[in-house]
């Protein structure tokens, strides 16, 4: 795709952050779009920001973990706004905890969100791309799908697992020389609430009720340079996307130390831990 405008887009977890951010570059482009979150104030606010940019705006309540919702939102959106040629899977959550702490209903909520919301994405709205005639899918990973940290099992599992779905989806595509482009989307540290809205089983040693304040301050990346990078992505049909100075160096750093990393971070995180366990006495 050389162009957004006169196009449709569809966008998950467009309530705030990245989807937000995303979702009014677009519009200011000339992109009409669809939005979607379980956050029903935070759609509100994204589409009255949309609509600012005189583009069609369709919003809706979905939720990506549920199969049926997600099908029955392609369908509606393609006749509201009469096709879609950008899909962005961008909805996700956070969980922190040891993976001996990690419950399985918790497990299964952040999979069912950030792994399989990305699958129903994709294939709710594949063939409505196939049927414009050309399109955008980007897929939106983590760096942590790129690196395994301690008390991100569950959230490395489906970051790396929508990396490798993203990847062999592009491969797909382009075995069969269909105009449709895929991006896989490695943000870094973005100033956004989903550290926040973790949830975050405690474990002493491991995290106390600073560590989410901790780990925020480390987001250096806004939603609005994340937008503008995945906007690039799309009309350059980057097959990958790193979003962050942070991004850019754990990549590297996980390419030349593919293993060695490992100890790097096992080193920083037992420094942590010491600080926890003194602060805790």
């Amino acid at each position: 795709m050389k162009t957004v405008k006169n196009r449709v887009a569809a966008i998950t977890g467009a309530g705030s952050g990245i989807g937000r951010a995303t979702a009014v570059l677009l519009a200011r482009n000339g992109c009409d779009v669809a939005l979607s979150d379980v956050n029903e104030q935070g759609l509100r606010e994204t589409a009255d920001q949309c609509r600012t940019h005189g583009v069609r705006v369709d919003a809706a309540r979905v939720d990506v973990a549920k199969r049926e919702a997600v099908h029955a939102w392609a369908d509606a959106v393609v006749q509201t706004l009469g096709a879609v040629h950008v899909v962005i899977n961008n909805a996700g959550v956070a969980l922190g905890a040891t993976i001996e702490d990690t419950r399985y209903e918790d497990f299964e909520w952040l999979m069912n969100i950030n792994f399989w919301g990305v699958v129903y994405g994709t294939k709710a709205f594949l063939p409505h791309l196939r049927a414009a005639g050309e399109g955008h899918i980007v897929n939106v990973s983590s760096v942590f799908g790129l690196i395994g940290v301690p008390t991100q099992g569950a959230y490395n599992a489906a970051k790396f697992a929508v990396k490798g779905f993203t990847e062999a989806l592009r491969q797909e595509l382009e075995v069969e020389s269909v105009p449709i482009g895929v991006t896989c989307v490695h943000p870094g540290g973005i100033k956004t609430n989903i550290a926040r809205s973790a949830r975050v089983t405690h474990r002493k040693g491991w995290t106390d009720e600073r560590s989410t304040s901790d780990f925020e301050k480390s987001f250096s990346t806004t939603p609005e340079k994340a937008a503008s990078d995945i906007l690039s992505a799309i009309l350059k049909n980057r097959r990958r996307q790193l979003i962050g100075g942070d991004a850019v160096f754990i990549d590297l750093m996980q390419r030349m130390l593919p293993t060695l990393y490992q100890r790097l971070v096992v080193a920083g995180a037992r420094r942590r831990r010491r600080k926890l366990l003194e602060s805790a006495t």
